[in-house]
């Protein structure tokens, strides 16, 4: 795990705290204008020395700053960043790279929907999927659906896509797989 990731992992390990992001949701409402623990314990609802506790580890986090003043504000920025490095230590994204059409149906390196059968994006993606695999020989369908596991959730629709596209053959039972065609050499 590179540091990047590591370091996000720390900050949603922080906000797996269900008061923790509260607290933090709340400063995200608030803006630059920041709160202070006062307010903050009205819209948490919660005594100020547990609110105090729950800004000190945020601060602590670096997904807030205090002013020094007593108030407080989130810094989403932090957030952002964790969620790119997770997105950029995915096994998918230094193929995705090359295939910058297709981000928008990807989410944190993961496959969030398909594009209209048929259509050139969904060959595209069939294609990105093709090298993902790097299918040398024949492959069962569970190592099959483990590699494609990695990416998505819906393993069956990517295993489909693959067939329909011809990156994937499958035998007459469908319980195994070989690489339907020889992938294009890059540009």
């Amino acid at each position: 795990m590179s540091v990047q990731a590591a370091r996000a992992a720390e900050i949603l390990m922080q906000l797996s705290h269900p008061a923790r992001l509260r607290a933090y949701a709340e400063l995200v409402n608030q803006g630059n204008n920041g709160a202070t623990l006062f307010e903050l314990s009205l819209h948490l609802d919660m005594p100020k020395p547990d609110v105090a506790e729950l800004c000190g580890r945020l601060v602590g986090a670096g997904l807030a700053r205090g002013t020094g003043q007593g108030t407080f504000r989130a810094r989403p920025d932090v957030l952002r960043e964790a969620a790119q490095a997770l997105a950029r230590v995915q096994p998918i994204a230094p193929l995705l790279a090359d295939y910058p059409q297709l981000k928008s149906y990807f989410a944190h390196g993961r496959l969030s929907s398909l594009p209209p059968t048929m259509s050139e994006r969904y060959h595209q993606i069939g294609e990105l999927f093709a090298r993902f695999l790097a299918v040398d020989g024949i492959l069962t369908e569970a190592e099959v659906n483990d590699r494609l596991a990695v990416v998505t959730d819906d393993v069956a629709a990517a295993r489909r896509m693959l067939v329909e596209t011809g990156w994937l053959e499958r035998d007459r039972a469908g319980t195994s797989y070989g690489s339907g065609r020889p992938l294009p050499q890059p540009a």
